[in-house]
């Protein structure tokens, strides 16, 4: 396996590279926008294909990377379900298991921080964003931050994993790079408390100066999703048109979802499901038979789709549209 830490000194902010092997699928947790340089320069060099990109919560202390890696590679940009509508195009729940090849991730819906914050399990690791950091708790005071919550959040989901699990946070200001949660629990002055109050009086009088950059890290981070506008611009139809065309006995209805969205959201009857990290291999290997259809792709919010008829260009398929607002915006 690959696994890689990055660092960013501005905003102390920990990234997280994560493959089973060179030549293979890479997801990356809590990118940061201006290291994505060195992000792909590593990938280029391990030779690994980013296929996912994860953010644990909604940051207020730099703009994310989600947007920019996923317009340079096409990558599928991911949240748990608790983030605001659009931001990702992919959104997972609690206990749902987010896999590229031989990863998996189980989703842990840890709020407390924030309303949304997710923790991500693997094996022996898990990635816990702002909600437990090394010998400290993220902040409850912004962005729909609740200590009850993150008492919730810490002591009966992140503390009931086995004591050797290592834990991986998406900060840390004092040079530590990985605790366990036997660490935590032992040491983390924070969580030597006898009771939920006690913790909540902690929580409430730490009395922080705001992020610096938390009026424009915020706003930037809720608008990283692909707008109406853009997918509009890129062969979108709206709902009406969309079903109208696929009625149309030459065309080919392409979901872009996984499989676990669609056994969970249902879908539009017929078609084919191909899951949008294989659509470029799919065109590559039928393009020569797809040149006399039209092509209909659909996903969960238009993001998927609208880079797939992107994609497309580069097979030269011209005739390829897209579901604007995705499967979300049909009433069936």
């Amino acid at each position: 396996m690959i696994f890689k830490q990055f660092f960013d000194k501005t905003s102390s902010t920990y990234t997280y590279l994560i493959s089973s092997g060179k030549g293979r699928e890479a997801l990356i947790i809590d990118p940061v926008l201006e290291n994505v340089e060195n992000y792909i320069k590593i990938l280029d060099e391990l030779e690994l294909r980013l296929v996912k990109v994860v953010d644990t919560h909604i940051h207020a202390d730099h703009i994310s990377g989600m947007g920019e890696l996923r317009d340079r590679t096409n990558c599928v940009t991911v949240m748990g379900d608790q983030a605001p509508a659009n931001v990702v195009s992919m959104k997972v729940s609690d206990n749902e298991e987010l896999k590229i090849e031989n990863i998996k991730l189980k989703a842990l819906f840890t709020p407390g921080h924030t309303s949304e914050s997710f923790s991500f399990l693997m094996n022996d690791r898990v990635f816990t964003g702002d909600t437990l950091l090394i010998k400290g708790t993220g902040r409850t005071d912004f962005q729909n931050g609740n200590p009850k919550d993150s008492y919730n959040s810490i002591f009966n989901i992140l503390l009931k994993l086995p004591e050797e699990t290592l834990v991986y946070p998406a900060h840390d200001y004092k040079g530590e790079t990985v605790s366990t949660i036997g660490e935590e629990r032992m040491f983390n002055p924070r969580l030597q408390v006898k009771s939920i109050d006690e913790y909540v009086e902690i929580m409430n009088n730490l009395n922080l100066p705001d992020p610096k950059m938390m009026d424009i890290a915020v706003p930037g981070n809720l608008n990283l999703g692909i707008s109406l506008e853009k997918q509009k611009e890129n062969n979108g139809l709206i709902s009406k048109d969309f079903l109208e065309e696929i009625k149309n006995e030459n065309s080919l209805l392409i979901d872009l979802r996984e499989k676990i969205e669609i056994e969970k959201g249902g879908k539009i009857d017929g078609g084919i499901e191909i899951p949008f990290p294989k659509i470029s291999e799919y065109l590559n290997l039928n393009h020569k038979e797809l040149k006399n259809k039209k092509i209909l792709f659909y996903c969960r919010v238009g993001h998927r789709s609208t880079l797939a008829v992107q994609i497309s260009k580069k097979f030269k398929l011209e005739n390829c549209y897209h579901l604007v607002g995705g499967f979300k915006s049909l009433s069936l």
